[in-house]
């Protein structure tokens, strides 16, 4: 780049490319330094900034101020070349250096498919930034479900899935420094395994729906979810105070038949799922028509014939 940024580094190389085992450069009438075999010295007022590759040749140059411009020079012995360029360092107001990359993320826990994942990049001081963002050691690119916004410097992630998951981290950087962040992750959660779903509720542990007044009722319900669903159950409609896998009833009576249900609901997925049974409550009269014991046996049952 020429002309090129104050504090930036350049490094000039010879075009094509040759192999030299002595020469030297400088700028104008001031060497920066010289080399021989293995061996380079830096000459004052260049010291800690440049260096040469003793092979090729090539200068790189850092730390670059106004006063750097001019004609730089390169000469060797071995083979016998010289080469020179012109450079010009300049300011490019308002350039201030990048410090502190920073992620935040508007929401770690996604279910998939189900929820957008957003993430903010910010610096703490910096100027003319630009922003490249990246998914583990791949490029991040705007596609259909890829979004970036505020000069690239937030992305949007519509209907995450289980590939979005990161880590992704933000690269700024501006003519004059640059900077990446620390990596962030999103934590996924799918529907069908964290659930909760798949409920089930059993009473007394039987697949019968009808028992005789006066009995005591412990009703099981279960539910697939990842954390535990909590659950929490309702009679006809509205909830009763009661939570927890097991409902339990002492003594029922006729009037407490009716839809007993289980709510479940899970913190992390935010969703809920439900189950419901109908119990009927009678006298052993009624058990035993239900129950469809063959007529005979009910007749010599009340009229005292067994």
């Amino acid at each position: 780049m020429n002309p090129a940024v104050v504090g930036s580094t350049v490094t000039l190389s010879l075009s094509p490319s040759v192999t030299l085992t002595s020469g030297n450069w400088a700028v104008e009438e001031t060497f920066i330094l010289t080399w021989l075999g293995e061996q380079q010295a830096v000459f004052p007022g260049y010291s800690g900034r440049a260096f040469v590759n003793v092979t090729s040749g090539a200068l790189t140059l850092s730390a670059l101020t106004v006063t750097d411009s001019g004609l730089y020079q390169v000469q060797s012995g071995d083979p016998l070349l010289r080469a020179s360029v012109s450079l010009t360092f300049l300011y490019f107001p308002p350039t201030e250096p990048i410090s502190n990359v920073t992620l935040k993320v508007n929401q770690s826990d996604l279910i998939e498919h189900r929820a957008s994942g957003l993430i903010n990049c910010s610096v703490s001081t910096g100027s003319s930034l630009s922003f490249r963002w990246m998914n583990g050691s791949s490029e991040v690119t705007a596609a259909d479900r890829v979004q970036f916004t505020d000069g690239n410097s937030s992305l949007n992630i519509v209907s995450v899935s289980r590939y979005d998951s990161g880590p992704f981290r933000c690269e700024v950087f501006n003519p004059i420094s640059n900077g990446t962040s620390d990596s962030v992750n999103f934590t996924l959660y799918f529907y069908t395994v964290n659930g909760p779903d798949h409920m089930r509720l059993t009473v007394n542990g039987l697949n019968i729906t009808a028992f005789s007044a006066g009995s005591n009722l412990s009703m099981l319900c279960l539910a697939e979810s990842n954390p535990p669903a909590q659950l929490q159950w309702g009679f006809r409609g509205n909830l009763v105070n009661a939570t927890g896998t097991m409902l339990e009833l002492f003594h029922v009576r006729a009037d407490q038949s009716g839809p007993y249900s289980c709510l479940a609901f899970n913190n992390r997925t935010n969703l809920y799922s439900n189950v419901t049974t109908h119990i009927t409550i009678s006298s052993k009269f009624l058990l035993i028509l239900e129950a469809k014991i063959p007529i005979f046996l009910i007749c010599n049952f009340l009229f005292g014939l067994v």
